[in-house]
């Protein structure tokens, strides 16, 4: 079996070459493939390339391991891990030209569901910067082979960053969230990739993030690296309409983050 680190050297591996791909395709021009969960939600085809460039140098390096992947969801193993990945995380600023996307590849270990997993290894490739944001359990996180560290909250509050989903019903109370999470805030920030605010967490770059909904390969690098650099992640009750809240930050923030963008 691979040790963790070989297994956190393989992601890396993928995740440039994946990223390489995605940025070559952007430079070339974006067809948009299809729409998904609502008009707004777009797949190009660059994601699904993507993916199948990731799931080939799978089958290759470790055939016997699981994959749930954005575009081709879920496939059973035989080795006790998982590959999660987002191909083109921020799929709309992919498409608009705009550089806040990043490819996003977890390794989990036992039942593939974020809830129960164990993650082993991450990578999030923002190729448009040539940034790699990395993580191997126990043995912290990354920016380029620089360790990472939550930032330390100052008086000012936090830097804080959110997400709102494609379906217009639930904006109304993402919206009340943000008025909830604001009295915490310096200031907000909606980049449109969990993946990179996730990062960006890590990095102390942002001292917070919280959004509702996000997919299991929207967050399951990000989380690793958030954790592995010292802050915290972690994930509340479903709303209404289902959708699980999920919450990153420097310690000394997290509950109070948690505490707003849940009350209903």
């Amino acid at each position: 079996m691979a040790s963790d680190r070989d297994l956190h050297d393989l992601t890396l591996d993928i995740a440039r070459e994946a990223g390489a791909l995605a940025l070559r395709r952007r430079t070339e021009g974006v067809a948009i493939a299809a729409t998904k969960s609502a008009l707004a939600d777009i797949v190009t085809e660059a994601d699904r390339e993507v993916e199948a460039l990731v799931r080939a140098r799978l089958a290759a390096e470790a055939p016997r391991d699981g994959f749930l992947g954005e575009e081709t969801g879920a496939e059973v193993g035989e080795s006790g891990l998982t590959w999660v990945v987002d191909p083109i995380d921020g799929t709309v600023n992919y498409a608009y030209g705009m550089p806040q996307y990043a490819v996003s590849i977890a390794v989990v270990a036992g039942d593939p569901d974020p809830d129960r997993w164990e993650a082993v290894a991450a990578a999030v490739y923002a190729p448009a910067v040539d940034e790699m944001f990395h993580a191997v359990r126990q043995e912290g996180a990354y920016l380029d082979g620089a360790r990472l560290r939550v930032a330390e909250l100052t008086g000012a509050g936090g830097l804080i960053a959110t997400g709102f989903g494609y379906d217009p019903s639930t904006h109304a109370g993402d919206l009340a969230a943000v008025g909830r999470v604001l009295p915490l805030a310096r200031d907000l920030r909606r980049a449109g990739a969990a993946s990179l605010d996730l990062s960006y967490v890590a990095a102390g770059r942002l001292d917070g993030y919280f959004e509702r909904g996000l997919q299991p390969w929207d967050h399951a690098a990000g989380a690793l690296i958030v954790r592995e650099a010292g802050g915290r992640f972690g994930r509340g009750d479903a709303d209404a309409a289902g959708r699980v809240l999920n919450v990153a930050a420097a310690p000394e923030l997290y509950d109070r983050l948690f505490a707003a963008a849940l009350q209903p």
